[in-house]
Order: structure tokens, then sequence, then C-alpha cells
């Protein structure tokens, strides 16, 4: 396993948007967090930033939200300095699952873990990987298993293995599929790749953005002995994908 520590994403800014719009936003703002916005006191976030800049009318946020220079504001802080400047702020509950408050590093935690499950519970939808898809060695192809290949760049690493997936493609459309996620230990040299199978699928995807879920986790990888040790195993890979996919 990667250590845990180095790669932490677990969306793209791509994908916060979707999710966003999916949930009704009808527009979103980033802000480039810089050495003007990191050396800001919290008063002067509140007026100059949301008051001036962007005419906030209202702000949302966590219960335990901090802001400002040293993370000196909280809630009750933006809610101060924002009445005094026409704008309103509420703050959230936790969200609590099993007696412990969901948080993106329970959700690290999990995947690291390879418990695509309780990840998935905590985030209402399973993990996904977004990106384009690499034109590779062809070796998918030569064993009978065809993939799109996704450099993993800067998200979180899970537990090297196998997952039963599912691929959404540019059009939208959904595609069942098994995937490798990993460094190949059966090839060399070790090469770190989502490798996704999607099944019946026939047509080239080389170049395009596809979006790979993972829904559940079926082993770990591991090295074989020979490439037909490693096609008998794929088969009952792809076998338990689709009994997991619930598909024929």
């Amino acid at each position: 396993m990667p250590a845990p520590t180095r790669w932490f994403r677990l969306t793209t800014l791509d994908q916060r948007e979707a999710l966003f719009t999916h949930a009704g936003a009808d527009a979103m703002l980033v802000f480039e967090f810089g050495a003007e916005l990191a050396s800001m006191d919290a008063e002067a976030f509140v007026a100059d930033v949301l008051g001036k800049r962007i005419g906030a009318a209202g702000v949302v946020t966590g219960d335990d939200f901090s802001f400002g220079k040293g993370r000196t504001g909280d809630a009750a802080l933006l809610a101060k300095v924002g009445r005094e400047h026409g704008i309103g702020a509420e703050a959230v509950a936790q969200v609590v699952l099993d007696g412990e408050r969901i948080s993106s590093g329970r959700i690290r935690e999990a995947l690291i873990a390879g418990d695509t499950a309780t990840a998935t519970h905590m985030l209402t939808r399973d993990y996904a990987i977004e990106g384009v898809v690499l034109r590779g060695d062809r070796r998918g192809r030569e064993l009978g298993y065809p993939t799109a290949n996704l450099d993993l760049g800067d998200y979180l690493r899970p537990k090297y293995g196998i997952y039963a997936v599912r691929v959404t493609l540019e059009d939208g459309t959904e595609h069942p599929g098994v995937a490798s996620l990993g460094v190949r230990p059966t090839f060399e040299p070790p090469q770190e790749l989502l490798e996704a199978h999607l099944f019946g699928f026939e047509g080239d995807l080389y170049g395009r953005k596809i979006e790979v879920a993972l829904h559940a986790f079926i082993r770990e990888e591991r090295k074989f002995d020979s490439v037909e040790a490693l096609v008998a195993e794929m088969r009952k890979d792809e076998a338990q994908a689709r009994r997991l996919l619930a598909i024929d």
C-alpha cells in the first residue's frame, strides 16, 4: 500500500461542480488560496470578500467551520460580523453515523482499508476517480480483458486490489465492469494505474474522460507465477464483480 498521507483528494473540482449541480446549485465560485487570503483576518474576510466582492446575502457552514488568518474565525464570529454587513449565517450540525461524526478523515480510512461499503455509506455514493483514458501497452486486450487506464493523479489511493466498478462515460452512459487498482505486480516494470474493464463494451476510449466508481472491493492485488494463472483469476474476478453488481 502507498503511504496514506501522500495523497488526499476525494474529489476533483469538476466532480464537486457536478455534485453541486445535482443538488440544485446554480453556480460554483472557487477561491485561489494564495498569500492574500492566507494573511487576511477573519473580520476582513467577511467584510471585504463575502460582503464587498461577492455580495453574499447568506452563508451556510458546518458548526466546526474555521477561517481567517490563524483560523481565528468560527461560525459564531461569522454570524456576528455577518450581521454587521447584512449577511445571514447558518451553521449546520454535524452528521453522525453509528455514533461518530462523518468526516473526510473517516472516509479516507475506510477507503485505505478497502471498506467500500462504509465509505459509500458515508459519502452516500460510491467513491469515484475521474480522468482521461491513457494509451497503454494493450496487455489487457492480449489477455482478453481490454481496459481503460487512468492515472490516479492527486486522488487518495484506496487499498490496492480488484474492484467491482461502474464506469460513466462523457455521454452520461454507465457501464458495469471490473477494475484493477495498483501497480500490476505480475508485470515489469511496476506501474501504478486504475485499469477498468467494461463488460460488453466495444469502442475506443483513448483520450476520453471517464469516471470509475469503486462499488465493492473483491480482493488484494498479488503477483502470479504465470499469465495463465492471472487470466484464470481474472475470470473469477469478473464473475464476482457481476454478482456484486447484480448483472448476468
